[in-house]
């Protein structure tokens, strides 16, 4: 098997590539890393972060299924990236596609709110902003960990390995000593993470070694199975670990989660199917941008109206989702009609007037905050892929840990509206809206894509240009990856890379927005090659 590597891009070679993209400018973040292509080789590849694909691509060598390299991967993610996600983070989505396309399938293992959760849970200060911080940082911001059964439920149904197989590299990884160990980084109590807790600055070999955590492992690897960890002996110790830092979650709301399979949302544009991971995911945001702009027949618009529509679809999706987005067990979401032609016309006949009046929608819509996620791709050879995204909530999560288990927790809570009578609002049970949304796009029903992105509200913008790219302009995945990439969360600010302010910034200050220098989204994706069986991973962090 041959197996693609990573390598890095000079700056001629990613402006080559965005200038396929981009028809007015080649304007492109220095700084692309992607997987070498192997055009001939029936292998299979990965993107995401770099430690844990390592992990991913040996499992591929040695005949695993993509699945299979992308959970052993995220468990490795787990050990190499503590601060962005781990098997205590709060929960993710993963969107799957069988080889041919025979079954597209998505998995939600998103935190749930303890069955004491109110929707006043979260008091207001006299600027509306909770007291104290209390949803974001400390035992009160953790919900109830989905990582573990997320995980467990995707490999069960899709791989082809066992979890004790599984396990093998992350507990290697753990005891090797070289990577954070969370205990050592936050102390005993929730505060923000010191200046120490980058991989450029390391701690010595010895207080970065997590035994705690490797215990874990090797105990989830012994039983073959997380089962005690939702309804068993490490759930009594997750759940007495709430109770005597004054947090909510109890055993019983531990032995009521449980991971779930569930339909992915679809969008049909240019001969190719959008699969999303639907609610509480955000897929739901950047189809329905996407439908709209289909509508509009976006790529026969110029480029500055091309990068203006595509603002306003995003913006108008942002302000559906403030207004109408909540876990649809609890509340009503008109999802149909969110995805609808008539609403997509709708949204469309607003873009045209601004496009028109050269001036944004007049919309209402707050800013969103987070971070702390990364995302993982893989593609084997016989064409099944995978797009998995998990995530602590902000980084280092919750900021409070499980000593005995060696994990930190997520701030799954931080995802709720902290106002009262909303559809996102806490609830007993509920999972909060969050920002990840991993996808697949299909062409004559076979898969031939797996994109998602890390880094908090920048996600949807950021998986969105790459579907308009390579979807809407028919790029190649390269050159989606390549292009420039803007980032709005409903708000008039637009987040642009460094290169693309110089040239964007006075178009967009002169359309009423406010432009700044700001990273985007953290994006990866695999792609196959039906009639060549080539695969091939990519990624690109924004800049």
């Amino acid at each position: 098997m041959s197996l693609a590597a990573p390598r890095s891009y000079t700056r001629r070679e990613v402006l080559a590539l965005a200038s396929k993209a981009v028809a007015a400018s080649a304007i492109v973040s220095p700084a692309v890393s992607a997987a070498e292509r192997k055009p001939s080789a029936p292998g299979g590849a990965m993107a995401g972060e770099a430690n844990a694909i390592k992990v991913g691509l040996e499992i591929l060598a040695k005949g695993g299924n993509a699945i299979d390299a992308a959970i052993a991967a995220a468990f490795a993610a787990s050990v190499t990236s503590p601060s962005n996600c781990g098997v205590g983070g709060y929960g993710g989505h993963a969107v799957i596609a069988l080889a041919g396309g025979r079954k597209i399938t998505a998995i939600d293992f998103n935190t749930a709110a303890p069955a004491s959760a109110r929707p006043d849970m979260f008091p207001l200060d006299g600027r509306g902003n909770v007291a104290g911080n209390v949803n974001a940082f400390g035992w009160r911001a953790a919900g109830v960990p989905g990582v573990l059964a997320g995980l467990e439920l995707a490999l069960q149904r899709y791989g082809t390995r066992s979890l004790r197989d599984i396990l093998t590299p992350a507990i290697e990884l753990c005891e090797s000593g070289r990577f954070f160990s969370a205990v050592e980084v936050l102390g005993d109590r929730p505060r923000p993470a010191p200046a120490t807790a980058s991989p450029d600055a390391p701690l010595p070999r010895e207080q970065q070694r997590n035994r705690a955590l490797a215990r874990l492992l090797n105990t989830l690897a012994t039983r073959n199975t997380t089962e005690s960890f939702y309804r068993g002996d490490l759930a009594a110790t997750v759940a007495d670990a709430f109770q005597r830092n004054g947090g909510l979650v109890t055993r019983a709301d531990l032995a009521a989660y449980a991971a779930r399979e569930v339909a992915p949302l679809t969008v049909a544009w240019n001969g190719a199917t959008l699969h999303s991971a639907p609610l509480t995911a955000s897929g739901l945001l950047y189809l329905q941008a996407i439908h709209a702009l289909k509508i509009l027949d976006w790529p026969k618009l110029s480029v500055p109206e091309r990068l203006h529509a595509k603002l306003e679809a995003l913006r108008i999706a942002w302000a559906d989702r403030a207004r109408t987005w909540g876990d649809p067990e609890y509340v009503r979401v008109p999802v149909e009609g969110l995805l609808s032609a008539a609403h997509a016309a709708e949204s469309a006949g607003k873009i045209a007037a601004a496009l028109k009046a050269r001036q944004p929608v007049p919309l209402q819509v707050g800013p969103s905050h987070g971070g702390g996620t990364i995302n993982l791709c893989a593609v084997d050879g016989d064409g099944n892929l995978i797009a998995i995204t998990l995530t602590h909530g902000n980084g280092w999560g919750a900021r409070v840990f499980v000593p005995e288990l060696g994990i930190v927790l997520g701030n799954g809570m931080s995802r709720f509206d902290p106002r009262p009578g909303f559809p996102n609002s806490p609830g007993p049970g509920k999972r909060p809206i969050n920002n990840m949304c991993p996808a697949i796009v299909t062409r004559g029903g076979v898969p031939v894509l797996a994109v998602g992105g890390g880094g908090a509200t920048r996600i949807p913008s950021g998986v969105c240009e790459v579907l308009l790219n390579f979807v809407g302009l028919g790029t190649s995945m390269r050159a989606a990856i390549a292009a420039p990439r803007l980032h709005t969360d409903g708000t008039l600010d637009v987040g642009v890379e460094e290169i693309g302010l110089r040239d964007y910034g006075p178009l967009l200050e002169k359309l009423g927005y406010k432009p700044a220098r700001r990273g985007n989204a953290n994006i990866g994706a695999v792609v196959f090659d039906p009639a060549t069986r080539a695969t091939d991973g990519l990624s690109r962090r924004g800049a």
